[in-house]
C-alpha cells in the first residue's frame, strides 16, 4: 500500500508517543460490563439501562465533557416487536398437504410492522436472491406485480464468474446479498412476506445464531420505515421440503437464480396463518463523551472512537454441553462481543484525557447494533456534532482476547486515505497489516462504521491481528477460531484467565491511528465508491 504525500506530515507525530493505554482499566471495565449483573446488555431489557448508566457514570469520572449539551446520552427511540408463538402459527398449504412447522427448529419469524395481529392467506413466490441492482444490470424480480405475495429468496448473492470476475463485488459480499437489503427490497416490492433460506455458507453463521436471534424481542427505529408484514428465515431443509410441495425441485431453482434471465416462479403453495405480536415503544440511548481539542481551529472537528454497548441479554437459552460456567442460565453476556470494545474505548478515553489532541475526541458508545446498526444510524441521522466536521470514525467490535500479534486488521482500508494512516501507524508501532482475506459473509455491513460510511464519513473497524506471538501459534489459532461456536452463545463470557496484550495492543493501535488523524493537517477522504 502506498503511503499518499498528504499523509507523510502526519507521520512525525507519531514520535510523539500517544499514552498507553493501560491494560487495569480495560480488564476492570470488561469483566464489569460481561458480568451477569448486566444481565447480557439486552436491547430493551434492565441490563440495557444499567449498561447505559455504567458508561456515562465511567465518561463523567474520567472528566469527557457531555457530548449532547449537559447530558453523555442521545435519546434512540424504537419500536419492539416479539413474536407470540403461543398464539402464533403459520401452515403452508399445496400439493394435496399442509404443513405446520415448528417455529425454532425449522422456522423462524415476526413480524415488521407495528401490528398486535395479522392473518395471512398468500400465494408463495420463489424470487431467486431477491436483488434489484441496476447497477449490477441484475433484476429477479422483472416486473412482477409481488404485492400481497409471501417470497421465498436465497442468502447471499450470485457468485462472480470467469467471464464476470467483478459480479457485485466479486468475492467480497455487496449490500445486495445482506439479508437485511432483502427485508428492504420485499417491503419495497410491497410483498406481504419474506422468509430466507438458511444455510451455514450463504449466511457465514449456523441456524442456532439465527435462532438466538428471533426467539427474543426485535426492534426498529421507532421514526424509521416499517417491513413486510410477515419475515423470517427458513431452513434449507423445510425450504427444500416446501418447494417440493409446491411442485419444484430447490437444487434446480437455485441454478436458475444464478442467470441474469432468472424470473421469479410461482410455488403451487399458499401460506396461511396468523401471526400475533407484542408491540411497544422503548427508549434506548446512545452515549458520548468529548475530549475538546487543542488547535483553536481544528478544536471544531472530531475524531469518533465507537463501539457498540448491547448483545443478546436474557432469554430461554439452551444449555451448553460442556460449558462449566452458566450453561443454561440464559444470560448471552457477549464478552468478546462487545464487552470488549466498550472496555477498550473506555481505557482509551482515560488516556486521551490526559493528552488532547488538536482535533476534538469523541468516545460513542451506540446501542442497538445487534438489531440492525440501530443505534449507529439513529447518530448518523441526528448527529452529535456536525458530519461536515467529522474526521473519521474508528470502530471497534469483538477484540483479540488470545495473545498479542505481529500484525493488525484494517479491513476495507483502501476504501479511503484512512488506510494508508493506518499503514504508517502499523509501521511506527512494528506492525505489520494483515492481509485482506475475502469478505465472503459481509462483515463491512456488519459493524457500526458502515453507518459513517453511508452518511459520508471515512470509517473503518479495526480489526486483531492473526500472526499471534506466542510458543505455540497452531494453539493460539484454534484458540481463536473455536470463538466461532461461541459467537451469539451464552458461552461468550468473560474468563479471568484471558490474555488481554492482544487486546491491548488492538487498543492501543487504534487510539495511535485516532491521534494521527486528530493532529493531521487534513481529515482522511474516500477513494473510491462506497
Amino acid at each position: 500500500m502506498r503511503v499518499l504525500p498528504s499523509l507523510l506530515a502526519a507521520i512525525p507525530l507519531l514520535a510523539q508517543a500517544p499514552p498507553p493505554v493501560q491494560e487495569g482499566p480495560l480488564r476492570a471495565h470488561l469483566a464489569f460490563l460481561a458480568d451477569d449483573l448486566l444481565e447480557g446488555r439486552g436491547t430493551g431489557q434492565r441490563g440495557a439501562e444499567l449498561t447505559v448508566r455504567y458508561l456515562e457514570t465511567e465518561l463523567q469520572a474520567l472528566g469527557l465533557r457531555p457530548a449532547n449539551g449537559a447530558s453523555y446520552r442521545q435519546s434512540v427511540p424504537l419500536r419492539g416487536l416479539r413474536t407470540l408463538t403461543g398464539r402464533s402459527t403459520i401452515s403452508f398449504m399445496g400439493g394435496g398437504a399442509c404443513a405446520t412447522p415448528a417455529f425454532g427448529t425449522e422456522i423462524v419469524y415476526g413480524s415488521g410492522v407495528a401490528k398486535p395481529e395479522q392473518a395471512f392467506d398468500a400465494p408463495v413466490v420463489f424470487a431467486g436472491f431477491g436483488i434489484h441492482s441496476p447497477g449490477d444490470r441484475w433484476d429477479d424480480f422483472k416486473g412482477l406485480d409481488l404485492k400481497g405475495k409471501v417470497l421465498l429468496v436465497l442468502v447471499n448473492e450470485p457468485a462472480p464468474t470467469a467471464e464476470e470476475p467483478g459480479l457485485f463485488d466479486g468475492p467480497d459480499l455487496s449490500y445486495s446479498g445482506r439479508w437485511t437489503y432483502k427485508f428492504e427490497e420485499a417491503a419495497r416490492q410491497g410483498a406481504a412476506g419474506i422468509l430466507l433460506v438458511h444455510t451455514t455458507p450463504s449466511a457465514s453463521y449456523g441456524w442456532p445464531v439465527v435462532r438466538n436471534g428471533w426467539d427474543a424481542e426485535r426492534f426498529q427505529l421507532a421514526q424509521g420505515p416499517e417491513g413486510t408484514p410477515l419475515q423470517g428465515w427458513v431452513t434449507e431443509a423445510l425450504a427444500r421440503a416446501l418447494v417440493k410441495q409446491g411442485g419444484q425441485d430447490l437444487d434446480a431453482l437455485r441454478a436458475r437464480a444464478l442467470r441474469r434471465d432468472f424470473r421469479p416462479v410461482a410455488l403451487d403453495l399458499r401460506l396461511k396463518g396468523t401471526l400475533a405480536s407484542a408491540v411497544r415503544t422503548v427508549e434506548q440511548a446512545n452515549v458520548a463523551g468529548v475530549v475538546p481539542g487543542s488547535d483553536p481551529v481544528l478544536k471544531d472537528e472530531v475524531v469518533i472512537y465507537s463501539a457498540h454497548w448491547d448483545h443478546l441479554g436474557r432469554g430461554a437459552a439452551p444449555a451448553v454441553d460442556g460449558h462449566p460456567g452458566s450453561e443454561g442460565d440464559g444470560i448471552y453476556n457477549g464478552a468478546v462481543d462487545n464487552a470488549s470494545g466498550c472496555a477498550a474505548l473506555l481505557a482509551m478515553a482515560q488516556a486521551a484525557r490526559h493528552a488532547p489532541a488538536k482535533r476534538s475526541q469523541m468516545f460513542l458508545f451506540v446501542c442497538g447494533e445487534e438489531q440492525g446498526l440501530l443505534g449507529s444510524k439513529a447518530y448518523a441521522a441526528a448527529p452529535l456534532w456536525p458530519l461536515a466536521k467529522t474526521a473519521a470514525d474508528l470502530n471497534l467490535d469483538s477484540l483479540n482476547f488470545v495473545a498479542p500479534t505481529r500484525d493488525i486488521g484494517l479491513p476495507f482500508a483502501n476504501r479511503s486515505t484512512l488506510g494508508d494512516l493506518g499503514l504508517a501507524v502499523a509501521r511506527a508501532a512494528g506492525l505489520t497489516v494483515a492481509p485482506p482475506r475475502a469478505d465472503t459473509g459481509g462483515g463491512y455491513f456488519r459493524s457500526d462504521h458502515y453507518s459513517f460510511v453511508q452518511a459520508g464519513v471515512p470509517a473503518l473497524s479495526v480489526g486483531g491481528g492473526r500472526d499471534y506471538q506466542g510458543a505455540d501459534p497452531a494453539a493460539l489459532k484454534a484458540k481463536a477460531a473455536a470463538y466461532g461456536k461461541r459467537y451469539h452463545q451464552v458461552t461468550d463470557e468473560y474468563d479471568p484467565t484471558w490474555d488481554l496484550r492482544g487486546m491491548v495492543q488492538q487498543a492501543q493501535f487504534t487510539f495511535d491511528l485516532g491521534q494521527a488523524v486528530a493532529n493531521a493537517p487534513t481529515k482522511p477522504t474516500f477513494k473510491a465508491a462506497r
